[in-house]
């Protein structure tokens, strides 16, 4: 017996996809700020986001047992993690907290500019990835659409990149390499979140619960690999060292960070992970105009092209998404196949 997915309406698709913006902006911004403020303690401070995030989780937890249930947020109880459902989902884990590592490196070496660049790959990567999982051909639409975004990203940062290729430096050419790993590793998991939300009883809670756990543990390594528990003794005996940027950070990317989670999960669920990566170019418009507020970007001409090229495949995407025909619900994996092959 086949059951159907009940279809969103456009409001709770454009709620979602709002939340999901919102907080991914918060946590460009404020992650960039404590990075340039601290750049040797990235694994540090990515341990602390997740780890927030988990106590966070466990608060609402605990709630939830006590007579305060009626203030609780969400009606939600510690899940039970076992042997066979960590082995299914490890992959998901593995490969999102890999993604935010490289993430947080590229972030960490090049400024906003050089940063879009590869970001700029996670849309065709997305479209390919979905592609080779589901085992369908995406439609031409999506691809041009797809070919138009990504144009955007390239021609507002490419030139700038070009410019600089006479110093072109190891630093920049590691960046380069961490941003578009990034780019891939983060199509995968858009691409695994679904599935991976079947293994949780498709809760975008339990998800976000055990993953920011997964991610804490493997935070921990990597700070401990990386030499920062030193760093962290230098600059704790160090008098003139200001916590406040790092600790205030920390905090504010702890909380968004749980928030995205959740908005991650949801802009997935109730979307799809192509609609996500849109999603996602989308909040790169308004990080530039941001930028341009708080880090006192300049928008040139080519930064003004690359807008207007986001914006119109952004909007194509959603004509073509909005007017495709409706497709009956197969009963049977043969009629699944044939309409499939029709796609």
């Amino acid at each position: 017996m086949q059951i159907r997915e009940p279809e969103h309406s456009q409001l709770q698709v454009a709620s979602v996809v709002t939340f999901y913006i919102v907080a991914a902006l918060v946590m460009v911004f404020v992650n960039k700020a404590v990075l340039n403020d601290t750049p040797d303690l990235p694994f540090t401070f990515l341990l602390i986001q997740c780890f927030i995030a988990v106590l966070l989780l466990r608060l609402i937890a605990f709630i939830n047992t006590t007579s305060l249930r009626g203030y609780s947020p969400i009606d939600w109880e510690l899940p039970m993690l076992h042997r066979s459902m960590l082995i299914k989902l490890l992959p998901y884990f593995s490969v999102g907290t890999s993604g935010l590592i490289f993430n947080t490196l590229c972030l960490t070496n090049v400024d906003a500019s050089f940063f879009q660049i590869a970001r700029g790959l996670a849309l065709p990567f997305t479209i390919a990835v979905n592609a080779v999982h589901a085992r369908t051909r995406p439609r031409a639409q999506v691809v041009l659409a797809a070919f138009v975004v990504t144009c955007g990203f390239f021609i507002g940062t490419a030139p700038t990149f070009i410019r600089r290729s006479s110093s072109f430096s190891p630093e920049s050419a590691a960046a380069l390499l961490y941003g578009s790993m990034s780019s891939l590793l983060l199509a995968l998991h858009a691409v695994l979140k679904k599935p991976a939300l079947g293994h949780v009883g498709n809760s975008v809670i339990n998800l976000s619960y055990f993953g920011n756990m997964f991610s804490s543990v493997s935070m921990l390594v990597c700070t401990v690999l990386h030499g920062e528990l030193g760093v962290l003794h230098t600059r704790l005996n160090d008098p003139s060292m200001n916590w406040t940027p790092f600790i205030v950070g920390s905090i504010v990317t702890g909380f968004f960070g749980f928030l995205l989670g959740i908005a991650n999960s949801l802009s997935v669920k109730v979307t799809s992970a192509v609609t996500h990566m849109f999603s996602s170019a989308a909040k790169g418009v308004f990080q530039t105009l941001l930028g341009v507020w708080i880090f006192s970007d300049i928008i040139t001409l080519s930064r003004f092209y690359s807008l207007s090229t986001i914006i119109g495949g952004t909007v194509y995407y959603t004509y073509v998404q909005t007017n495709k025909p409706k497709q009956p619900f197969p009963k049977s994996d043969v009629e699944k196949q044939e309409l499939a092959s029709k796609s």
